[in-house]
């Protein structure tokens, strides 16, 4: 069980749909107490990249996932409290709306479900755009909605003027006695730039740092921090756990592997690589988009997802880097790649345009961009032969969002069968070639961190 008794202060800022603002507000509130001298720890419900990278830029400290559904109880409030060194106060941001997660009709992968697990105080975020007194309607369904679940204040985003506000405040807290932290004005200046997974990452956005600063500022004059702040120091400590992921760790793989981390790749859960380290392997990171060549004396190679498609060019010129991979893979090195670093591995990469790109060519194959999602959500994985992470029979949970489709030949050898949550239905996934794993799933190694040790000791064992 965990022994910490100290206070976490913490807040879960949570919204009634996607797209109210919640990461904009989120960030806003990261820089306004971040200028307060404070440390702040950021925390994104869900299998989320992007949003997480924001709160890295702002907070200075890695963002962490927490998602109920991809792992337990336990493990959950293990990662959440295994972050908190040095930090005096956590900022978790939720997924979609409070009560959506996973498809099956309980709270498992929610804001809500994470809230309650944390005892994590709630901030509700309502896009009053369009409406006044039927804004009390709304809080007041979502505060009756789970009893076990306490909101503790709400934010009004894209608010147009100030009797605007004072109509939206006074039907909420006289409806659902629950007090208006404040609000954010309608301001179109201060959105972050999306594209077809979501958000652009903090890694691309040079303008991001006063982006960042200009909604602090702006939620500084119209929010209540102070009471923010008051409210996120009631939660008290962090609720009983059992540790089991960090601690108790045995055995250690002195391993060296070279992590892909530009503005191209740079999809990773941050616990994934202190689970690497934890078990003793040393991480080195290379950009295949500027570096000419990977890190010598590599075991193996960790190609996390990205934007391989808005860099192709890029990609395709850096031709010493493609005969860099090709060499090392010849040499021996085991290659696990995700999803953009799966597509970066297949012989071309046909963009949004039609246009193809050569790619790194050590596996057989084509990806090309098409004009919707070709994947999106939670999976259930099902192991149909032994590869680096799993062995046959084996089921774990992931999750996939992409919009290429893959071309590969017919005697293409896959790792796995997967299928959405519910779904009956599956599909072929996993390319399994000697020593390369190569996949549209996004594993969280807590999920089950057997996952990681079957790679940390397939590479061992393949080590010369």
């Amino acid at each position: 069980m965990n022994l910490n008794k100290s206070p976490y202060p913490r807040l879960m800022i949570a919204g009634t749909h996607s797209g109210v603002g919640k990461t904009t507000i989120t960030l806003g509130l990261m820089s306004a107490l971040k200028e307060r001298g404070m440390v702040v720890q950021g925390y994104k419900v869900g299998p989320d990249y992007i949003d997480p990278s924001h709160h890295t830029a702002v907070t200075e400290r890695p963002s962490r996932n927490l998602d109920t559904w991809l792992m337990n109880k336990d493990v959950c409030l293990e990662l959440f409290d295994h972050a908190r060194d040095g930090a005096n106060i956590a900022i978790i941001e939720g997924v979609m709306g409070l009560y959506d997660g996973c498809l099956d009709g309980t709270e498992c992968g929610s804001s809500a479900h994470v809230a309650k697990i944390t005892n994590t105080p709630v901030v509700l975020i309502l896009d009053a755009r369009g409406m006044s007194r039927s804004a009390g309607a709304i809080v007041l369904g979502y505060k009756n909605f789970d009893k076990d679940l306490k909101i503790s204040g709400v934010i009004i985003n894209r608010i147009r003027s100030e009797r605007h506000y004072a109509s939206v405040k006074k039907t909420i807290e006289d409806t659902c006695e629950i007090p208006v932290l404040g609000y954010l004005p309608f301001e179109d200046k201060i959105t972050l730039p999306e594209r077809h997974l979501g958000l652009v990452p903090s890694v691309e956005q040079v303008f991001a740092k006063s982006t960042y600063n200009e909604i602090g500022k702006a939620l500084s004059g119209t929010v209540d921090i102070d009471k923010l702040i008051s409210l996120a120091g009631s939660s008290g400590v962090v609720p009983p756990f059992q540790r089991i992921i960090f601690d108790g760790i045995t055995e250690k793989f002195p391993l060296r592997f070279a992590v892909a981390s530009d503005e191209v790749f740079n999809f990773y859960y941050q616990d994934n690589l202190d689970l690497m380290e934890a078990f003793g392997v040393e991480l080195t990171y290379f950009s295949p988009l500027y570096d000419k060549y990977v890190p010598s004396d590599v075991n193996g190679i960790y190609l996390g997802g990205g934007f391989p498609e808005m860099y192709a060019g890029m990609l395709a010129a850096n031709t010493t880097m493609k005969e860099s991979m090709q060499k090392a893979y010849k040499k021996g090195a085991v290659i696990y790649g995700e999803c953009g670093g799966m597509m970066y591995l297949f012989e071309r990469l046909i963009d949004f345009k039609g246009k193809s790109h050569d790619m790194c060519g050590i596996l057989k194959g084509v990806t090309k961009m098409e004009n919707k999602r070709q994947g999106l959500g939670y999976i259930t994985v099902n192991a149909v032969r032994d590869n680096l992470l799993s062995k046959t029979g084996d089921t774990f949970r992931a999750h996939e969002f992409h919009w290429s489709s893959l071309q590969s030949p017919d005697d293409t050898t896959y790792a796995y069968t997967v299928a959405k949550y519910g779904d009956k239905k599956s599909k072929y996934d996993g390319i399994h070639h000697n020593r390369i794993l190569a996949s549209y799933a996004h594993v969280h190694f807590a999920t089950n961190t057997e996952l990681l040790k079957n790679l940390l000791r397939y590479v061992a064992s393949n080590r010369g």
